[in-house]
């Protein structure tokens, strides 16, 4: 396989050493599992206030398929998975927090599902054999608040829907392009992908609290843009079930507040 590993980055120079110390080891097992096989690993910077995107560079100096781009300013996280997405070159494309919220050593859990008639990995601390540790109740609260919903408007049976953590086909993600540039991107590109067809399988793991920093999220704005999005899925149900044709539900586009 070749595989892209995309990282958005936000103020998170003090998450580097940790990316060294634990991604790149995993990084070194999957290029040695075959021959051939090539593992690149692509940071997005979303317009960091610190010395993120340079840090990186330094930390990373010398090692092979290692390339940071960068946004002059603050996109958003959509925005930022979209740049990695365009600028990755494998067939398997992989995203991942960059605080290990979930731990990097789950990479080679989440492959192992990548079976045939699998299109999509996600990691899901909401199945019964998942968990998560010491992560604030609010931010629980509002993640499985969230996937509880869509579990109802898309497929009872998958768990999870707000988990970064996850594999793709690359083809999954050409042919269901996402709109939203904030953090409900997240939930857009496994919905629009589900609702194009594509094959789901979750594997369960452990969500913790971020050892480094702070959450960029802004929870009552996330939580209003699920709403809108949500809505919006809705509507294409409806349509459906009145026999409409749309391939994909109409999307609101996110107001700046929301990105």
């Amino acid at each position: 396989m070749n595989i892209s590993i995309v990282i958005p980055c936000y103020n998170e120079a003090e998450n580097v050493p940790a990316l060294r110390a634990e991604l790149w080891p995993v990084v070194q097992r999957l290029r040695n599992e075959g021959p051939g096989q090539s593992v690149e690993l692509i940071f997005v910077d979303d317009g960091s206030r610190d010395n993120t995107a340079s840090l990186i560079e330094d930390t990373f100096a010398g090692e092979s398929d290692v390339r940071v781009v960068r946004h002059k300013a603050n996109a958003g996280l959509g925005a930022a998975l979209r740049t990695g997405f365009a600028a990755a070159t494998g067939e398997i494309v992989i995203t991942t927090d960059s605080d290990a919220t979930y731990p990097f050593s789950e990479i080679e859990g989440l492959l192992s599902h990548l079976q045939p008639g699998v299109d999509i990995v996600t990691a899901s601390p909401y199945h019964p054999l998942g968990g998560v540790d010491n992560v604030p109740g609010y931010r629980i609260f509002l993640s499985k608040g969230a996937s509880a919903v869509y579990r109802v408007l898309v497929n009872r049976h998958l768990h999870t829907y707000t988990s970064m953590f996850r594999v793709y086909h690359r083809s999954v993600l050409t042919a269901s392009p996402h709109e939203h540039d904030g953090f409900v991107s997240v939930a857009e590109i496994l919905v629009r992908a589900m609702l194009n067809g594509a094959r789901v399988s979750e594997h369960p793991c452990r969500l913790q609290v971020r050892r480094y920093g702070q959450s960029k999220a802004k929870v009552l704005k996330i939580i209003w843009a699920h709403l809108k999005f949500q809505g919006a899925v809705l509507a294409y149900r409806v349509g459906h079930f009145f026999g409409r044709k749309e391939t994909l539900p109409v999307l609101v586009p996110p107001t700046p507040e929301e990105r």
